[in-house]
């Protein structure tokens, strides 16, 4: 037997000896930081979901792509489960570490590599923060799209494992859209490039398979980006409504129109008056609900469509359209609504950020809905959406203090996700599934479904040790959690491994 482990028992990980693997690694990577200590340990035990708490065995904090690559022919070999780490933004808890295993944060890759104004690309280590890169490509006049609303702290590497969206991702699109190259290690430490600097790779488009893998198929090392000219001119309505039911039959009727805004944002009353208190961005405090239109483009162009989007917000029965004087407030409206999270916190003990997509169209019946759930559970919500992308985050108030509130909102969250499913849409639109949502994949996919994501992840990573416990629930799961029958206690497709 292996010095370092136990036999596998039921099917669950074995047990690892910590002394002895922290001795062969410090003899195998002697200028690797390895956190070992409870104290030092404490500081990683969640991302920003921090509902969800495990304390990891070991951290390392690499600085060259040698010892990553090292790090993981070791675990592979002594079957080490091994969870990589950003800058710990994430909200579903993909970043939440396993017990007996490592977590490798890759925090210390920070480097920019090489910003091309000629190709409109630049190259970026996994650390390297969202907004550093815009910050970076400035001076050419460009930027990268995404805009997380954590981009000032989130690093590019999380943005790829999540697929990261932000306010503007309706006209400029998802991580996935803006990408053109990833360097990462597999869970054998050999090294592989998915896409490439040109517009497109031959083979199979595994770029974009990879990206939102969540840390389950490999360790991102090095990414390309794709940089875009800023526009010309960017402006911004805020529109006010007596009700959030017209606000959201206002968003589908603006790209009904044919107009693509660069962002089209929603908050309701209560995420509204927090942001106001927090921020003082210029806030109709009194308004149901405000929409956020952001146009951009030349301006002859952006003047017509504030126009004709100011038409469509009237007759939607909007009460007040205010177009921003200047970039000064543009910048304040935008300030309100990027954040709205830390704005909620300073209302509450504590708030259970959600994030799922519907259909544009079905944003009034499920603002209803959400009401409806939010009343029966005796929690208030406060609605922030991306909206005209339909990407809900519901942010749940409630208090850890009090017995029962956590789990409380807990089931409200996970019944708003299966009523976004319900309509049409999905459990997540940017947050990822992690360690929260796993439940909730058993009634957005059915057993053949969740096979062949299995079969996915065994491709990559046929012993399951990165991040494991994450994104893909077992069918026995779904059995379980009462959203998959098990026909004599025989699953489908016996003879197919789980992971």
């Amino acid at each position: 037997m292996n010095i370092l482990y136990d036999e596998r028992v039921d099917g669950e990980l074995p047990r690892v000896d910590k002394a002895a693997l922290l001795a062969e690694l410090q003899a195998l990577l002697p200028d690797l930081d390895i956190l070992h200590r409870l104290e030092d340990l404490k500081p990683y035990e969640c991302d920003g979901l921090s509902a969800y708490r495990t304390t990891p065995m070991l951290v390392v904090l690499p600085e060259r792509i040698e010892q990553v690559e090292a790090l993981l022919k070791l675990c592979y070999e002594r079957g080490v489960p091994v969870v990589a780490r950003g800058a710990g933004t994430g909200l579903s808890g993909g970043a939440l570490p396993v017990e007996q295993g490592i977590l490798l944060v890759m925090a210390r890759f920070n480097k920019l590599l090489e910003v091309d104004p000629a190709g409109r690309f630049a190259r970026v280590q996994p650390g390297v923060r969202n907004l550093a890169i815009s910050q970076a490509a400035a001076p050419y006049e460009l930027y990268y799209a995404p805009d997380p609303s954590s981009q000032i702290a989130c690093s590019i590497g999380g943005n790829v494992a999540e697929n990261a969206g932000g306010v503007h991702c309706l006209k400029y699109g998802l991580t996935v859209h803006n990408l053109l190259r990833v360097e990462i290690l597999t869970v054998e430490g050999e090294r592989m490039v998915l896409g490439s600097e040109a517009l497109d790779s031959p083979g199979f488009d595994l770029l974009a398979l990879f990206t939102g893998s969540e840390g389950m198929l490999g360790i991102v090392t090095e990414v390309t980006v794709k940089l875009l000219p800023k526009p010309q001119v960017a402006k911004v309505l805020l529109a006010a409504f007596d009700s959030v039911e017209k606000a959201g039959r206002a968003v589908a009727d603006i790209i009904a129109a044919g107009i693509i805004p660069g962002g089209l944002e929603m908050m309701d009353n209560l995420a509204i008056r927090a942001a106001e208190d927090f921020i003082h961005a210029g806030y109709p405090v009194d308004a149901e609900a405000i929409l956020l239109c952001e146009l951009d483009g030349v301006e002859v162009d952006v003047a017509e469509d504030c126009e004709r989007v100011s038409e469509v917000l009237k007759l939607a029965g909007a009460t007040e359209v205010r177009l921003a004087r200047d970039e000064a407030e543009r910048a304040r409206f935008w300030a309100g609504r990027k954040n709205a999270f830390p704005a909620v916190g300073r209302i509450s003990a504590d708030y259970y950020c959600m994030d799922g997509t519907i259909p544009r169209r079905e944003l009034p019946g499920v603002l209803r809905g959400i009401a409806n759930l939010s009343e029966e559970y005796g929690l208030r919500v406060a609605n922030v959406f991306h909206a005209g992308d339909g990407n809900m985050h519901p942010l749940i108030l409630f208090d850890a203090n009090v017995e029962g509130e956590l789990e409380r909102a807990e089931a409200l969250g996970g019944k708003i996700l299966e009523l976004c499913v319900e309509v049409g849409g999905s459990i997540t639109g940017e947050h990822g599934v992690g360690r929260e949502k796993i439940n909730q994949m058993c009634a957005q996919f059915n057993a053949d479904e969740l096979t062949l994501f299995h079969a996915v992840k065994a491709a990559f990573d046929p012993t399951g040790l990165l991040n494991p416990g994450k994104n893909i629930p077992t069918l026995h799961r779904c059995a379980e959690f009462g959203r998959m029958h098990v026909h004599g206690g025989q699953l489908p497709f016996p003879e197919l491994e789980r992971f």
